[in-house]
């Protein structure tokens, strides 16, 4: 395994928001139910500090200059970041910019619930710094939203939509969810055309999965089965395919030219910091790649900076784990990876990665040129088993 050089690896940021004005029954991220009203100044004052305390510790530094490395992203996520004021907002971009050199065109993704917003709010984000938006839709079917535990209603979606534009936003993305109790493909049909017809340029077609320690996995629904579910994502992708947008990761379709930076950033196993409560970081330094995290409940992240007692869980990347750790995350890729960008991203020689990929190639499931490595279209179908090949 080779020295990395940590100033060739993309930097971004994450900065997690987790309160929510209620828990979905399917999330399983780090997100709490507000009780009372959000303390912004105090989440604030603590998410500065922990900004300041990652840029001390950790290797967020160019070697051969010493300064910081260029932030290329940030990402606003949650629970509900638009729950905060876009004053909040403005003061935190601001802060960061003043500790970190961001990149010319810095990519910043607020996410946002269209039942917690305001008109007014739109454009404040825009002026605070913002200036990309990923709209939580789910579903423009009301009777599916209940079904989500949603606070808003298809209606709500379609105003928070057509205030974005006229507010100014023109990078804007929409999550929607499919794979629903009892959806049919007609419904499908409408949920991937009409979330097509609006003039936005990025969408995000997840499949409704139950997971642990969520409501829904103490009180399953009944899911379509795997072939039609396996139905719906063909169609999806063939539909959007029609209307402009090309799929370019398992779950994003985007026009050209306007993928998620941020997280083409995770995708091609790039560095991010995380701060907030339960955030995570990767990031790599000449000898090697760690992970942290901070603590997750609220309360006592904020606490443990106040007190002065913070700290970071911190694991290292095991040179056995980071060829299966790579390519969890790249495989994802419709074009897949470049086989430069698994040697200086990992340490590894690309024929590590060519050799154990060997069995899936001969399956057709992956493709092998000189410099590119991808999923072929069966292979596509089938990343969860050719990644449990990879396991160390």
């Amino acid at each position: 395994m080779e020295l990395l050089n940590p100033s060739a690896v993309p930097l971004s940021l994450y900065i997690h928001f987790p309160w929510c004005i209620r828990k979905c029954p399917y999330c399983d991220f780090n997100s709490h139910e507000l009780r009372g009203e959000i303390d912004e100044p105090r989440y604030l004052d603590t998410l500065k500090t922990d900004l300041l305390d990652d840029l001390s510790n950790h290797a967020v530094k160019n070697p051969d200059t010493g300064k910081n490395r260029k932030l290329e992203s940030i990402f606003l996520g949650g629970g509900t970041p638009s729950l905060f004021s876009a004053s909040a907002m403005s003061e935190l971009i601001a802060f960061i910019k003043d500790h970190i050199e961001a990149a010319p065109d810095l990519e910043v993704t607020l996410e946002a619930n269209p039942g917690a917003l305001e008109h007014s709010k739109f454009e404040s984000y825009l002026e605070a710094g913002v200036n990309r938006l990923s709209l939580g839709v789910q579903s423009f079917n009301d009777a599916s939203l209940k079904q989500l535990g949603r606070i808003h209603n298809a209606d709500n979606a379609r105003k928070a939509i057509g205030q974005a534009q006229s507010a100014g936003f023109m990078n804007m993305n929409m999550d929607i969810m499919y794979g629903l109790p009892g959806q049919t493909i007609e419904q499908l049909r409408n949920e991937t055309d009409e979330a097509a017809n609006f003039d936005t340029n990025h969408l995000s077609f997840y499949q409704l999965t139950v997971e642990p320690n969520t409501l829904f996995h103490k009180h399953p629904p009944k899911l379509p089965d795997d072939d039609k579910v396996m139905e719906m994502q063909e169609f999806l992708t063939s539909r959007l395919s029609k209307a402009g947008f090309e799929r370019y990761e398992v779950s994003a379709y985007s026009q050209p030219g306007h993928q998620c930076r941020h997280n083409l950033n995770y995708w091609n196993f790039g560095d991010y910091m995380g701060i907030g409560a339960g955030a995570h970081s990767k990031l790599t330094s000449e000898s090697g790649i760690t992970r942290n995290w901070k603590a997750k409940l609220p309360r006592a992240y904020m606490s443990e900076h106040e007190d002065g007692k913070h700290h970071s869980n911190i694991t290292y990347v095991t040179p056995q784990s980071l060829l299966f750790e790579f390519m969890l995350n790249a495989l994802r890729l419709k074009k897949g990876f470049h086989l430069d960008i698994f040697e200086s991203r990992t340490g590894l020689h690309r024929n590590v990665a060519i050799a154990a990929l060997k069995k899936t190639s001969d399956q057709s499931l992956i493709s092998i040129d000189e410099e590119t490595v991808s999923c072929t279209d069966r292979g596509y179908l089938f990343i969860d088993e050719i990644l449990q090949q990879l396991l160390p």
